[in-house]
């Protein structure tokens, strides 16, 4: 047993010595890789400056001239009308991509078609407001969440499409503005005689029940100062007052109290009710940089040198076998 222990250390030693020299040519190979790599360019630094500089004007010159612009127009439906605002989108974007500047044009109202390169439509999400006074909603996402993830349930399009706000995205290749572009899209959004129908009666219907509703309010008020009046008199009286459980005052307030929320919150849907896809902000020419949009002047010098590199290799790799075939 003794005799294997001192065996097994030099092992052990051995194979320590062969990974560290394993290191130590590596590290010799990748020095030597940055040594013939720097010498390269060193070699050949007036092509390689040369391709710089033309990739960067090259690249420039293309950012100029090919302009993109992010477009963004946040809107909520009303009446029921999402599903109709999702595939009226979905029509444009079908549209814009088989170039029907007709459809465009004379439908749409959209002037300079050439402009609009893609169209989209995504829902805002607000699971907070999803679920504000509505329990039904409430429990549809818990139903939902028990057999997949929440943050799924969520972005799905039977949740998604039900929140409040969503928004209108294209993309341009010029400068927009409301009159030309945004005004027409909202129009023709605007333009179905079904829900111009419903939005006209919804109106009216919200309009009676705010003046219903104050005057329920105004009814309630003299009820409630008729009850403070008796309660008066009869403290000068310095008699005691005994509360009727019949008289149902506590009902009263509350009927109040929840009636005045519904007044403040009926106001609100007065301000959005004009429309059936109504408007709340819209936010235009945005410079889009994503993907390569303003990036070409340093793409395109390292792409360049990039290609000049791989074509070296691609010779000198030639070469080389081509000698090793001579000396076969």
């Amino acid at each position: 047993m003794s005799t294997k222990v001192p065996q097994n250390n030099e092992d052990q030693e051995i194979d320590l010595f062969l990974i560290s020299k394993s290191i130590g040519r590596f590290y010799d190979r990748i020095n030597s890789s940055i040594f013939r790599l720097i010498q390269f360019f060193v070699r050949n630094w007036i092509i390689v400056l040369s391709l710089i500089i033309v990739g960067f004007g090259l690249g420039w010159y293309l950012d100029s001239n090919k302009k993109s612009f992010q477009n963004e127009i946040i809107v909520t439906p009303n009446f029921g009308s999402v599903d109709y605002l999702y595939s009226q989108i979905e029509l444009i974007e079908a549209k814009i991509a088989a170039g029907d500047t007709i459809f465009l044009k004379n439908v749409v109202g959209i002037s300079n078609v050439d402009a609009i390169q893609k169209i989209e439509i995504k829902p805002i999400s607000d699971a907070f407001k999803f679920v504000e006074d509505k329990e039904q909603n409430y429990e549809l996402i818990k139903l939902m969440a028990e057999d997949g993830d929440i943050n799924k349930v969520l972005i799905d399009n039977v949740t998604s499409k039900n929140y409040t706000f969503h928004t209108i995205t294209f993309t341009s290749n010029e400068l927009v503005d409301n009159k030309r572009f945004i005004e027409p899209l909202l129009k023709f959004l605007n333009s179905s005689e079904y829900f111009n129908s419903v939005q006209k009666i919804a109106f009216k219907n919200l309009q009676q029940e705010i003046t219903q509703n104050d005057t329920i309010i105004a009814q309630i008020d003299n009820v409630l100062n008729g009850f403070s009046s008796t309660v008066k008199n009869t403290s000068k009286n310095d008699k005691l007052v005994y509360y009727n459980e019949n008289t149902q005052l506590n009902d009263i307030i509350k009927t109040k109290q929840y009636l005045v929320s519904e007044q403040g919150k009926n106001k609100l849907k007065l301000v959005s009710f004009d429309k059936t896809i109504k408007e709340i902000n819209s936010t235009l020419n945005i410079r889009n940089t994503k993907s390569v949009n303003g990036k070409l002047k340093i793409i395109l010098p390292i792409l360049f040198l990039l290609i000049f590199s791989l074509i070296f290799l691609f010779r000198a790799f030639y070469r080389k076998q081509l000698l090793k075939e001579k000396l076969i």
